[in-house]
């Protein structure tokens, strides 16, 4: 129902923040839970970054995320803005020459580049001068060895920014000044803080048809497209994907193939690659789902008979995403507000405007049994009430078959 993450402050030589560390928990205990580093990666950035509405947890100017060897041999971090994190290179990596060339691959995209738990090995040299950051645990490596090192490298002239990391106490904090840290991280700041979020979750099967499909030499993308429309929580992870991938939107998105167009081939399996590893979750009863998805279809199908050009794509996302709001627990005006829909959508969901804005009247004066409202909207648009109801009947059928496949 919840995602969970601790982050903790980063601060520099004018103890100001600079940005979080964010730190994945399973739970409201704050200790990294007993999982698989890449897993932990995936969820904690599905969870985070494609949540309900804004997350306080990336509200800062930085996120430092700590990314393990499969997921910065993958790229993973590409799929996210590189003015809103720092890749911490995770201090269990292997540094082969695949990891080397990734990182310098990150680099020359203008990645921040942050090399976490620095052992001072000699093997990790080549990796120095694509690295923005050396981050060196004062307690592991002692608080003498981590300043002799870094007063060593300032004699040099070295311009890279040095981290202490587990500052406990002031002394830690004064030695480390003195030497020339610029950054600081540790109890004697804070502790790591717990931050709970809302998400949402796919289902599992129809995840991982999506994730074989991608999979595939030759992706057929309108199969995708299909996948993708079939559950109200990918199409919103979609395109809350969309919109922290991309600086700016040229124009605001009316269809899931748009937001497809906007992402390319490459993104769009790594969206479906951290969607499926991280498997996010939320504990929503499943009419609320079958709600959606009959909505959008009945929608869509309405405005399809009514054969003004208006296509069927933006009818199904206003029915699609008119029950956010029951999802995620969240003001509608809120959430909406995170996708870039355009007004017309918008409009129609929050204000029933417009003649989508009438296809959700239709609809409610079904569900609600309020026969002289179903009356009334349907002749004026110019259809029977039996169409209307013959219409729901289809979406119901449509839902069904989904649910056979």
């Amino acid at each position: 129902m919840y995602a969970y993450v601790a982050r903790q402050p980063i601060l520099n030589r004018k103890k100001q923040t600079i940005g979080y560390e964010l730190l994945f928990r399973d739970g409201e205990t704050n200790a990294f839970p007993d999982m698989e580093a890449n897993q932990a990666t995936c969820r904690l950035l599905v969870e985070n970054f494609m949540s309900a509405g804004s997350n306080p947890a990336l509200e800062s100017p930085r996120s430092f995320i700590n990314f393990p060897q499969e997921s910065l041999i993958s790229l993973v971090p590409t799929a996210f803005p590189k003015r809103k994190i720092v890749v911490e290179v995770l201090e269990t990596c292997i540094p082969n020459d695949e990891l080397f060339s990734a990182i310098k691959h990150l680099h020359r995209m203008g990645y921040i580049i942050a090399l976490d738990d620095f052992s001072l090995d000699a093997e990790w040299d080549r990796f120095l001068p694509y690295s923005h950051i050396v981050k060196l645990d004062i307690m592991q490596l002692g608080i003498d060895v981590a300043c002799d090192y870094v007063k060593k490298k300032k004699q040099q002239g070295c311009k890279r920014h040095y981290l202490a990391e587990r500052v406990e106490t002031y002394e830690e904090f004064e030695q480390a000044f003195q030497v020339g840290f610029h950054f600081y991280q540790g109890y004697f700041f804070s502790k790591p803080q717990i931050i709970k979020n809302r998400v949402v979750k796919p289902e599992e099967v129809l995840t991982m048809q999506l994730f074989q499909e991608v999979c595939r030499e030759d992706v057929n993308f309108t199969r995708v497209e299909q996948l993708i429309a079939q559950d109200v929580s990918l199409s919103y992870q979609l395109l809350k994907f969309v919109n922290t991938a991309s600086v700016r939107l040229e124009k605001p998105i009316s269809s899931f193939k748009q937001a497809l167009v906007y992402l390319g081939e490459e993104q769009i399996k790594m969206f479906v690659t951290l969607v499926a590893t991280a498997h996010a979750a939320i504990n929503k009863p499943k009419e609320l789902y079958k709600q959606s998805l009959v909505k959008g279809r009945f929608c869509e199908l309405m405005i399809c008979r009514c054969q003004n050009g208006t296509p069927g794509q933006q009818a199904f996302i206003v029915g699609l995403f008119s029950l956010l709001d029951a999802l995620l627990d969240r003001k509608l005006d809120d959430v909406l507000e995170q996708l870039s829909l355009t007004d017309e959508i918008e409009q129609a969901i929050l204000l029933r405007v417009g003649l989508l804005g009438s296809m959700l009247e239709l609809y409610e004066s079904i569900k609600s049994g309020d026969w002289e409202q179903l009356d009334k909207t349907s002749r004026l648009l110019g259809f029977s009430p039996k169409t209307v109801e013959k219409t729901y009947q289809e979406a119901e059928t449509w839902y069904q078959a989904i649910l056979a496949k």
